[in-house]
């Protein structure tokens, strides 16, 4: 096996701020498609297309899950892609945008050709978005890896795609959905948001293809499939976090889907989505100053089920708070969504431990299939959460059609944005219960690695074989 050599980057390191702010902008493209398309294209069938929100939660099921493959898919060609030019990840970026937000523009834009016909071109159109979408985000999401290998820079580089991902998502809440009330014509409304998306998605994607370089030369060895599953098959903590992410990403996709229905139609107040956005805004930046040290405080694993447990009284909340009181469903709404933030903030560095323990328990390090394998997980849960919305309101007889809804319809809505997302997090929260890989455990198992690659002589560096020779594989 080849052994991994690693070039010096560039430098120290330090990435320039036109690198963190172009990749912060990578991400605020990315969203400009997939969360225009969570928080719209539900409200797009079930209003505009005229297809039935239970076929709409068939379609989000079969493609979502499609789109989980895709991840994989992509994760596998980009290992196998290089260019001289452009890098390993930037091509992806450069060819890939436009179709991406061009698919994006046509998933607004059903033709009124039968019953049929309309949901066989939406399951046509959001599954080629779909792909396209993984063929341009796996690619970004891995590039962070290769622009610098400085722990601060790359924390830089988190933060900025975290505040992309949210100014983008914001925005949607705070100018977009307004615009969506009864009786407008929505098909106007989606017309001129998704052009103007187009346009700005494709820019700023090429602000990030020409500032987010990649500086860190790196040959990668060639884990062997059977290595592959043999790093998973043995990771227990990867496997209940991804069972943990799969239920809590179910809860909170089942929020998002009907979230503006639950605005619109239960509570008749639409212009609170905006201050909803709002005050999002303001707990996901507060989360992000107080987690880290509360983390250093009690542990990430605590803190992660206590924040489930915030989420639940959230949905509680909103599930039983009489739709007249309408601050008692909009106080509901915003404690779900701290709870929401406080663990996808939490997430994805449970997730970078999981990689150690790995290595730890085979002696090989494989952090791309791990990051697949927790990237499909959480696309089933957003397929599963979709659906299981869609099927909800449209069992309790939500009619897209019709001027006020009924009080069938209404509970319908609140079990899908309250007791749903609270029944999944109390589950989520439950599962990493008997989650053991502890802060203390992590910092053992890093300080047991690097006494291995001392071991085998050859650094950090030290290829796959070589320490697997040197690991203790039967903890």
């Amino acid at each position: 096996m080849t052994s991994s050599t690693t070039a010096p980057a560039k430098g120290p390191g330090k990435l320039p701020l036109t690198s963190i702010i172009g990749y912060g902008a990578g991400d605020a493209a990315n969203n400009l498609a997939f969360t225009t398309t969570v928080m719209f294209l539900l409200v797009y069938y079930t209003d505009v297309a005229g297809i039935s929100a239970a076929a709409a939660g068939t379609l989000f099921l079969v493609v979502r899950v499609f789109d989980a493959f895709a991840d994989l898919f992509a994760g596998r060609l980009v290992d196998r892609t290089y260019t001289k030019r452009w890098g390993k990840f930037r091509p992806f970026i450069l060819f890939g945008s436009l179709p991406l937000m061009v698919l994006t523009f046509l998933n607004f834009h059903i033709p009124q050709i039968g019953e049929g016909g309309k949901l066989a071109y939406a399951y046509i159109l959001y599954a080629a978005m779909g792909l396209a979408y993984s063929l341009v985000n796996i690619p970004f999401g891995s590039m962070a890896a290769s622009m610098t290998q400085l722990p601060k820079e790359r924390a830089k580089l988190a933060s900025a795609r975290t505040i992309g991902a949210l100014m983008v998502s914001s925005a949607l809440g705070i100018f977009v959905a307004p615009l969506l009330k009864a009786g407008t014509d929505l098909q106007a409304v989606f017309t001129t948001l998704t052009i103007v998306f187009m346009v700005v998605g494709v820019a700023l994607y090429l602000f990030t293809f020409f500032t987010a370089r990649e500086r860190v030369v790196r040959e990668v060895p060639k884990v062997s499939f059977k290595q592959s599953m043999a790093t998973l098959k043995g990771n227990k903590p990867l496997l209940m976090l991804c069972l943990s992410s799969l239920l809590f990403l179910s809860g909170q996709l089942s929020l998002t889907t009907v979230q503006l229905y639950y605005f619109r139609d239960a509570l008749r107040h639409l212009e609170l989505v905006p201050v909803l956005a709002i005050v999002q805004l303001i707990e996901t930046f507060v989360l992000s100053a107080i987690v880290p040290p509360l983390v250093q405080r009690v542990g990430k694993r605590p803190l992660y089920i206590a924040l489930t447990g915030v989420t639940l009284v959230g949905g509680l909340i909103i599930m039983f708070a009489p739709v007249s009181v309408v601050w008692f469903g909009f106080v509901g709404f915003a404690v779900a969504m701290a709870g929401i933030a406080g663990v996808n903030i939490l997430v994805w560095a449970l997730e970078a431990d999981t990689v150690e323990y790995g290595e730890w328990k085979t002696g090989v390090r494989s952090e791309g299939i791990i990051y697949s394998l927790f990237s499909f997980t959480r696309k089933t849960g957003q397929a599963v959460g979709g659906a299981l919305a869609a099927y909800v309101i449209g069992i309790a007889g939500y009619d897209g059609k019709a001027a006020e809804q009924t009080a069938q319809a209404v509970t319908g809505i609140q079990i899908a944005v309250g007791l749903i997302p609270g029944a999944l997090a109390v589950a989520a929260g439950a599962i990493m219960f008997f989650y053991q890989l502890t802060d203390d455990r992590f910092a053992k198992i890093v300080a047991e690695i690097r006494e291995r690659h001392v071991q085998a002589g050859a650094g950090i560096g030290a290829d796959a074989d070589t320490v697997a020779r040197h690991s203790q594989t039967d903890h």
